[in-house]
Parts: C-alpha cells; sequence; structure tokens
C-alpha cells in the first residue's frame, strides 16, 4: 500500500501533454507541446506541480523523449530529467525524486542519467502494473488506455502484467503499442477513403482533419468552442461546424458539397475503422492469453473507444471503468494516477509478473 506519511506528486512527461496526479485523487492534464518549445519544460513542469499539493516525493516518468526536438532517446530523457529536476529544486527541495523504469521499479536521479534509456517510455507498466491489481486474481486480463495520440495494450495474468515489449519498437511489433488516438491522429491514417454519396472516395494526403473531428460529429468528444488542446488541424475551434468543413477537405470537398449527412457518414466510418485496428490490436495482444480475457481495465481520453471494442470481442468481459471509478480527469492522466497510488518503499523491489511473457 501507498504509505500516507509520504505525500508523492506523479508526473506523466508526454510530448504533447503533462499529466500529473497525487495519492490524494487530484489529476489533471497540462497541455505543453515540448517539441515547439524544449527549453520551457522545466517552468511547464513548475507549473504542473504548483498545482498539486506539497510533496516529498516527486515520481516521474515520460514519453517526451521521442520528440524530434532531441537527437536521440537518450538526449530526450536526459533533457526531461534535467528539466524536472530544476523544477523540483525551486518548489521543493527538501524532496527526493524517483524515476519509474521498464524494470518496473522506481530509482534515484543519479541511478537514471546512469542508465536513461531504461526511464524511456516506461509509463505503460506504471499503469499496467496499477491495472493488474485492480482485476486481482483474474488468471486472463487485459490493461488498455486508448489517448490522444497512442493506445496502449497490456496483457495481465493473476495481478501482474505480462507484456511482450518493453521499448517502443517492441511494442509496436507485439501490438501492445497501437499509434492511434482519438484527437491527434490524422484521418488519412485510420483510412484511406470515405464513403460518399454511395461511393468511395479516396483521401487527401494531408494533414486536413484529425480523429478529433470525427469524435465531434459522432458526439463521443464534447464541442469547445475554445481553442483547446490539441489544436485542430486547421487551428478553428473544436465545433462540429469546423469539423465538417475539415472532414469536407479529406476528399477535396467543402461545406458546399459537403453537407451534415456526409460529415456524420464520414465520422462514423472513422470511428468504426479506428476500433477495428483497436480490435485487430486487441486480439493479438490477447492471444498469448491462452483464452478470451476474463476482465480489462480501460482508461484514456478514448476510453469510450476500448469499451466498444473490447465488448465487440468479448461481451462477457468484465469491464473496469477508469473514468467511473475515479473520474474523468484520472482516467485522463491514468499512468500518473497509478504512479502516484505506488507502495512507498518500491525502488530495488520488481513487481510480480512484470518481465516478458
Amino acid at each position: 500500500m501507498t504509505d500516507p506519511s509520504v505525500r508523492t506528486a506523479a508526473l506523466d512527461i508526454g510530448g504533447a501533454a503533462i499529466k500529473a496526479a497525487e495519492a490524494g485523487g487530484v489529476a489533471f492534464s497540462l497541455p505543453f507541446e515540448v517539441w515547439r518549445n524544449p527549453s520551457g519544460l522545466s517552468e511547464a513542469i513548475e507549473t504542473a506541480l504548483r498545482r498539486l499539493q506539497p510533496f516529498d516525493r516527486l515520481a516521474l516518468t515520460m514519453t517526451a523523449e521521442l520528440c524530434d526536438s532531441f537527437g536521440t532517446k537518450r538526449e530526450g530523457v536526459l533533457s526531461v530529467l534535467e528539466a524536472a529536476e530544476a523544477a523540483r529544486l525551486r518548489l521543493a527541495p527538501e524532496s527526493e525524486a524517483r524515476i519509474f523504469t521498464i524494470d518496473g521499479g522506481l530509482v534515484d536521479l543519479e541511478t537514471a542519467r546512469a542508465e536513461p534509456l531504461a526511464c524511456a517510455a516506461a509509463n505503460w507498466l506504471a499503469l499496467a502494473i496499477f491495472a493488474a491489481r485492480e482485476m486481482g486474481d483474474a488468471d486472463r486480463g487485459l490493461a488498455a488506455d486508448a489517448g490522444s495520440t497512442t493506445t496502449d495494450i497490456v496483457a495481465t495474468r493473476r495481478g501482474g502484467p505480462i507484456p511482450e515489449g518493453k521499448t517502443d519498437t517492441a511494442r509496436l511489433l507485439a501490438a501492445e503499442l497501437v499509434y492511434t488516438g482519438v484527437r491527434r491522429t490524422p484521418v488519412f491514417a485510420v483510412a484511406d477513403r470515405l464513403p460518399y454519396r454511395g461511393r468511395e472516395c479516396p483521401l487527401a494526403a494531408e494533414l486536413f482533419a484529425t480523429m478529433l473531428d470525427a469524435y465531434l460529429l459522432t458526439g463521443d468528444i464534447a464541442e469547445s468552442q475554445g481553442f483547446g488542446h490539441p489544436p485542430t488541424a486547421d487551428g478553428r475551434p473544436a465545433t462540429c461546424s469546423c469539423a465538417r468543413d475539415r472532414l469536407a477537405r479529406m476528399i477535396c470537398a467543402d461545406r458546399e458539397s459537403f453537407d451534415e449527412g456526409d460529415a456524420l457518414a464520414a465520422a462514423r466510418f472513422l470511428a468504426c475503422e479506428q476500433a477495428r485496428r483497436v480490435q485487430a490490436a486487441l486480439e493479438r495482444v490477447a492471444a498469448g492469453l491462452d483464452g478470451p480475457p476474463e476482465a480489462a481495465v480501460i482508461s484514456g481520453e478514448g476510453e469510450f473507444l476500448l469499451r466498444r471494442a473490447v465488448a465487440g470481442l468479448w461481451p462477457s468481459c468484465r469491464l473496469l471503468s477508469f473514468s467511473k471509478r475515479w473520474g474523468t480527469e484520472a482516467s485522463k492522466a491514468a499512468c500518473a494516477f497509478a504512479l502516484a497510488r505506488f507502495p512507498s518503499g518500491w525502488g530495488s523491489e520488481r513487481p510480480r509478473g512484470s518481465g516478458g511473457r
């Protein structure tokens, strides 16, 4: 159990947002595009930490090292560590920093700097360990998180995760990392054509629209009159009207030749295509369980996508919704939320089941 005497702030630093949480339940996402302003990362981290309660320990995980503003992932990890450490020292110099690794433990800053690649893109494992424990002794389980950009899927067995891969590349090969999400993914990365008035029209390979536009039109994501995060493809508001304009351009049309019915048909088609892609990955990961999953923990902005995908494959699978149990913001920041609740003594201990299959 988490030691209540140790106040932990947890950060999951991604390329497009900083996810933050504390053991008491507070969780949120702070938009920050690292590749646009890498020198501003430390200030952004400090801004996130100021929204949390005072802390004794800063627990950190990341995926921002993959940003193309860094020459290598090693450089990226070290840059993120430096930015986080500077923010920690400004706010809470008496606190300690711990970094989560792909071995499933928390290490000190010196160890992390010596082995930076062990700290790269480990956030999925923190969530998988937490989710596996929530599923208890389920013999066959899945932990799945669908975000704005990617979807993570990890098989679990009897209270522990059993990933096939650990690095991003290995996880892509194993279908445990699927580079598709419910906001930032370009439409042409989900389908190569759209239905249009009884025919199928090939798509323009341009960043005219993203999956955010499809889900605005299906009603899965609420409209926003502001410009929000992430930015839309054309920089205009995240509204159904603007989403229709953006989808129209995917077939080189505009609102004069692409009406509301056309837009809704296109949006529903794209939602189905993305669900099929996620289902294929779920089946690939579940194949290692020697039977259908008994339980699945689902989280992320795309919980709705995962709920449909899992239910479509395994109707009897018990679904544990992060948003229903801990709230929508906790679901969006699920990796940070899980990290904030890690047992305070973890560091050298390797959690059970965190190795490969």
